[in-house]
């Protein structure tokens, strides 16, 4: 896979926002130097920080709602503002970013999400909560749209898969310490000492963005011609799909899975932080063994992870009562989850090897438009129908995920070919 993306790579030197001749990263056989490593490590820094804002409210939401004055499920709006935002935000930030310095804009994006941290955190009233929301979610679709387009460009073509895998463990790291981190400090302190505590990660990552990120000049602007190029593909149309049925799943079921706990499971604040620590820390794990793996069969890997998620949120209902079996099916949830991002994310880049930061811009759109209407939905069905039927919704949605993946045949040698369609 690896030898494959430095293929991609080194194909796109004339395209969107890949670094002149002068401007690349000079080496020979050896390793990335230390300060493009580090500066791959301020990125992951800044996804650590994005994610843990974005996501905070899942482990908030009973305690938010109560003191706002809201329904659990409307409280959901916590997680469905900023991914509607986001989604909206990638692709407008591209097209009006021109051949702006890729670093000034990550930097700018990161100093709103401070700004949304102490928003959210000195909200008197819920609408002001959505205000902080919203501006998370003007950063957020720009930042992974950037992220995954320019890790490559931080160290040798040939280390572009392991740079983008590690920036992507700011995304379990957030799920292993920065959710249940969360959690911990308001039942410490307050839910707003724990949007504080949020604060202060996002000005940690945008100190170390300012230190170890190098100039990101871009060479050209992305044109909605590009856009157009690759949503007129039949087979990315696809794939963009089956990302958002597979994120739709997960975020429908996951954005409630404090209320399930406490509700249907019967766990308390402390219990819930530990569901939530394991969580995060099996998808860290298995983020790590899906990145030395993948590379031999993607398509066989997703549909596995698929097919775990898909069972472990079928079977949570009808587990409820016993904590043991919740325990074990929120685990394999978590090894589901953990793998999904990265596996996705590198079949897209597979989808558009031509047009890479339009291909990301895509993506992050699509992600976010599954968290916004997965997480709206799933507020919907709590409120009519009660939890566990979100879980169910989940459920379908990833089953329904299987089927597209299916669609596009297991030859793994020709799969690249197959996607670049």
């Amino acid at each position: 896979m690896e030898k494959n993306l430095a293929a991609i790579s080194a194909q796109n030197d004339s395209r969107l926002d890949l670094p002149l001749p002068d401007q690349r990263i000079h080496a020979n056989s050896t390793p990335s130097p230390l300060r493009s490593w580090l500066s791959v490590v301020a990125v992951a820094i800044g996804a650590f920080a994005f994610v843990t804002t974005e996501f905070l409210p899942v482990g908030l939401l009973p305690q938010i709602a109560r003191d706002l004055g809201v329904s659990p499920g409307t409280a959901g709006l916590m997680v469905t503002t900023p991914g509607v935002i986001a989604a909206i935000s990638a692709p407008a930030l591209m097209l009006g970013a021109g051949r702006i310095n890729r670093r000034l804009i990550l930097l700018a994006l990161s100093v709103l999400l401070l700004a949304s941290n102490l928003v959210s955190a000195m909200a008197p009233g819920f609408g002001t909560m959505l205000l902080g929301r919203a501006l998370l979610g003007a950063a957020l679709g720009g930042f992974w749209t950037l992220a995954l387009a320019t890790s490559a460009r931080l160290v040798q073509e040939q280390h572009a898969a392991k740079a983008t895998a590690m920036i992507l463990t700011g995304v379990t790291f957030a799920t292993v310490i920065g959710v249940p981190l969360g959690t911990f400090i308001s039942t410490m302190a307050s839910w707003r000492a724990s949007f504080i505590a949020t604060g202060v990660l996002a000005a940690v990552a945008l100190a170390a963005q300012a230190l170890l990120l190098p100039s990101l000049p871009s060479k050209a602007a992305i044109r909605l011609s590009d856009l157009r190029a690759l949503l007129s593909r039949a087979n990315t149309r696809k794939s963009l799909l089956m990302v958002a049925l597979v994120f739709g799943a997960h975020f429908s079921a996951y954005t409630y899975v404090t209320p399930f706990l406490v509700q249907s499971a019967g766990f308390n604040l402390p219990a819930i932080t530990s569901v939530l620590l394991g969580f995060g820390f099996v998808g860290f794990v298995s983020n790590f063994v899906i990145s030395t793996t993948v590379s031999r069969n993607l398509q066989l890997s997703l549909f596995a992870v698929v097919a775990i998620l898909m069972v472990s949120l079928l079977a949570l209902p009808s587990l409820h009562a016993s904590q043991a079996g919740v325990v074990v099916m929120i685990l394999a949830w978590g090894v589901a989850f953990g793998a999904i991002p990265l596996c996705l994310s590198i079949w897209l880049q597979m989808s558009s090897p031509d047009l890479p930061e339009a291909g990301s811009a895509l993506f992050v759109s699509i992600v976010q438009v599954a968290i916004a209407v997965g997480s709206s939905t799933g507020g919907v069905v709590v409120d009519s129908l009660g939890i566990p039927s979100t879980l169910w919704l989940g459920g379908a949605l990833a089953l329904a995920g299987l089927v597209v993946i299916s669609s596009f045949g297991f030859n793994h040698k020709k799969l690249g070919e197959i996607l670049s369609q």
